[in-house]
């Protein structure tokens, strides 16, 4: 039946990069939004009856650019493509930078809508609701009317989660990799000491450092070394460095400010901000009564996805948070990722991940 439809469907391009306008936009705290930027980019042909559509949500840092192009990786790359995991050739692939953002979607970074100045300090605070809600008006957009799977890592498997409670309907499947239903105190504890690393930076100027020229750079250098630290395990550090030094500096160290150096090459400090704030609020039981009844309204067969040593996402919670689902009268189920690398083992361990999603597809 999807093969018919696909030999019926409208000849599109095999991909497109685009940015889609959206006129308004309401944010969950009642701030409107005027004129807002989607940076996206899709891969594969919709089905005649727009119902072969996977949705890709990224992480922190991430941006659209999710499969390989000629002129550079993307973060999935090995997972997206005809015959691929998530195979272009029968599916409908869209990946969109995050609202908030700073590659190509409105963030701090934009301009207003009268061009004058950017946004900085004043962007409102959003949260990975709005994300989806910004997200779901894309897939309008697209004619998109079925979501096949939506999957993502960290901050996108909380989009993920929150796709298949605000439109059960709409989703089929829901895998969520290295994120829970409520982010944790000590997710929200290292998130504040990137925060005040960026914000305690002399060039930081209250969020408005755009208009100076001058910016946060070793603010926000500090931030992802400090990431860094989270998403990797005390086993892989010590294997790859131990205490090996290099010109009289541990090479851990040259590690992390390498990391730090490309960061600040390609991202915005409120951008940054912008988005850790929205990972702190993450809480699908808020307004809604709680955990149980916001699990109780998926209707989406649920992959719940844990990692070896995850210091930001301990398996044991994920794994409480499936028995939680189950109780819930949601089909779901727990896969284990094992790996040296802890968090970071969504955007690397592709040989599992591709038989996690081959399994569900």
């Amino acid at each position: 039946m999807l093969d018919q439809q696909l030999a019926n469907a409208p000849k599109l391009p095999r991909s497109q990069v685009g940015t889609w306008t959206l006129k308004e936009f309401v944010t969950e705290s009642g701030i409107v939004l005027s004129d807002v930027n989607i940076a996206y980019e899709t891969y594969g042909a919709l089905s005649a009856s727009g119902d072969n559509a996977i949705l890709l949500c990224h992480a922190l840092t991430g941006d659209a650019h999710a499969a390989d192009s000629d002129d550079r990786p993307g973060w999935w790359g090995a997972l997206i493509g005809p015959g691929k995991a998530i195979d272009t050739e029968r599916y409908f692939v869209v990946s969109s930078n995050v609202l908030g953002g700073c590659a190509g979607s409105t963030g701090p970074a934009s301009l207003k809508p009268d061009k004058e100045k950017a946004y900085g300090a004043d962007f409102p605070e959003i949260t990975i609701r709005d994300m989806v809600s910004v997200q779901k008006a894309l897939a309008d957009h697209l004619n998109v009317l079925q979501i096949e799977m939506v999957i993502g890592g960290s901050m996108g498997g909380m989009q993920a989660l929150e796709w298949a409670i605000m439109y059960p309907d709409m989703i089929r499947k829901s895998v969520v990799i290295a994120a829970d239903p409520e982010f944790s105190t000590m997710g929200i504890a290292y998130n504040d000491v990137m925060r005040q690393a960026i914000i305690s930076d002399s060039n930081y100027d209250g969020g408005n450092y755009l208009r100076s020229g001058k910016f946060p750079d070793q603010g926000l250098r500090v931030a992802r070394m400090l990431g860094m630290i989270t998403y990797r395990t005390a086993a892989l550090f010590k294997e790859r460095f131990a205490r090996e030094t290099e010109d009289g500096e541990f090479q851990v160290n040259r590690y992390l400010r390498y990391q730090g150096d490309k960061l600040v090459k390609r991202f915005d400090a409120q951008s940054y901000l912008t988005l850790l704030r929205a990972m702190d609020s993450h809480d699908i039981g808020r307004f809604r009564g709680g955990l149980s009844a916001a699990l109780s309204s998926i209707r989406a067969e649920l992959l719940w996805v844990g990692i070896d040593n995850d210091l930001l996402y301990p398996p044991n919670d994920l794994i409480q948070a499936v028995e939680l689902a189950k109780s819930c009268g949601v089909n779901a189920r727990y896969a284990h990722l094992h790996s040296p690398f802890g968090h970071d083992a969504f955007l690397i361990e592709f040989d599992q991940l591709r038989d996690l999603i081959e399994g569900l597809l």
